[in-house]
Formats: structure tokens, sequence, C-alpha cells
């Protein structure tokens, strides 16, 4: 044991020193984009007029996207506590987030989620493979952007897109679908 004990004396800390902390944003910085997410949140509230519920699906991403998606459900967006909510099923959903290039297996399962989710409907795809297919694009395998499979009202490009992206990508959708006139 001494013997062990000579030796790590005599060798010393071998270990790389720590990092140095990262810089932290500035509170102007923090502040605007917090005035952003307030500004977004109140835009759906006033148009909607009560909460939003939205239904994600995952139609065969990376889960890049859905990273970013969890994201706005922490204290920093609080979805929740500003009429914001996602839903388990799609008879509850007035949104569709739909992620990835559509695969041929997954494409039966959208349109049945898109005829679950009661009128008025709106579907946002998500990230560049929703919006365009992607680096996957159509074949065998993949139907390619959402578009192709259900009516889509708004995209989200990105890959993954932040959070506030996603907001106002949701809030451009909602917009778009207020100032449309009524079906007749």
């Amino acid at each position: 044991m001494w013997h062990l004990l000579r030796q790590i004396a005599r060798t010393g800390i071998v270990t790389e020193p720590a990092p140095e902390p990262a810089p932290q944003p500035t509170p102007a910085v923090a502040d605007a984009d917090t005035a952003a997410v307030q500004r977004i949140h109140q835009d759906l509230l006033h148009i909607l007029g009560q909460a939003l519920s939205i239904r994600q699906v995952d139609a065969g991403s990376c889960n890049g996207c859905e990273l970013e998606i969890h994201a706005l459900n922490n204290p920093y967006y609080n979805l929740e506590g500003l009429g914001i909510r996602f839903v388990a099923s799609p008879r509850h959903a007035d949104l569709l987030l739909v992620t990835g290039p559509v695969s041929r297996h997954m494409a039966e399962a959208l349109r049945r989620t898109y005829d679950a989710t009661p009128e008025p409907k709106l579907v946002v795809a998500v990230g560049d493979c929703g919006c365009t297919g992607g680096i996957f694009g159509e074949s065998y395998a993949s139907c390619g952007r959402v578009a192709n499979v259900i009516p889509v009202d708004a995209t989200v490009p990105g890959c993954p897109p932040s959070p506030l992206d996603l907001l106002r990508g949701i809030l451009g959708a909602v917009r778009q679908r207020h100032h449309k006139p009524p079906a007749r």
C-alpha cells in the first residue's frame, strides 16, 4: 500500500483542468426572449379566447424536433401556465404538430389521427423533414413531407427548429386560420 501512495505522490494530478464556465447571456438578451415568449402567448390566447390543445405526432423523425418540443414544457416557456397544452388523444386536440418525414408505415396512422381531430383543425409540419422530406425525401420507405399525406396549414423549418420558432409557427397557423373566412 505504501508503494501505491508513493507512486500517487510522485505522479501528482494528471487530469485536465476543469472547463471554464460558459458565459451567461446578458440580461437584455434574456429579457428580449422572455418578452417574445410572453407576446406569443398573449396573441394565442387573444385569438383563441381559450386554451390551445396540441397533439404531437412523430411520423418517422430522428427525435431532434421532439427534444425541442419537449423544451416547450419547461419552466422557461411555461406553456401549461399560459393555456397551451399537449394532449394524448387527437379527439381532444385543436392542432396537430407533426415531425419527421412520413414513413410508409406511419402514413395510414397519420391519416387516421388527422381524421379523428375535430374541426376546425390545424396542422403544423415541424423540421426540415416534415416541411420538405429533408435528407430522406420520397423513397420506398418514405412518403416524404407531411403535406404529401395530409393538408398542412403552416411549416416550421429548421433542423431542429428552436422552441421559440415552434411557438412562432404555432401562432402563425392560429392567426392564419383566424383570419380565413369560415367555410360555408
